[in-house]
């Protein structure tokens, strides 16, 4: 797949290269959403589970608060795998629909708009990494 340095609009509210920020800034990336804002409220939801207000570190996904707040976004959910079913798509052209989403990875999330990842880093492995499943950005 092609891939595009992005840092999702980080870059005029933190100094550095380095975060666990991965989840914010795919989400800012496919919405559209300045990436502040998605910080501030991943930080506010991410609080109240762990007594942290960052999303600088991470984020846990699984959790009901970021699953509505990513449907209030205009997101749907598909999983593309299931517990013993193997990996059954890849980051690798050809396997994820054409729109925006927020892919997740293990370990990593990332934003492919159109089949086009955008990232910090290339997170491909050579075509070789699952995806589990995908946000897909349907608008408010």
């Amino acid at each position: 797949m092609e891939f595009v340095i992005d840092d999702g609009g980080r870059s005029p509210y933190f100094k550095g290269k380095t975060a666990d920020d991965c989840v914010t800034r795919s989400i800012a990336i496919a919405s559209g959403c300045d990436y502040r804002v998605v910080y501030d409220r991943l930080a506010a939801g991410h609080h109240t589970k762990t007594g942290k207000r960052s999303a600088r570190d991470g984020i846990i996904t699984k959790h009901k608060w970021f699953k509505d707040y990513m449907c209030e976004l205009g997101f749907i959910w598909t999983p593309t795998m299931k517990i013993g079913s193997g990996c059954q798509v890849h980051l690798r052209d050809g396997e994820l629909p054409t729109g925006r989403l927020v892919v997740s990875l293990s370990r990593h999330y990332t934003a492919v708009l159109d089949g086009v990842i955008h990232d910090t880093h290339d997170p491909q492995r050579n075509g070789t990494r699952c995806v589990y499943g995908y946000w897909e950005f349907k608008g408010e």
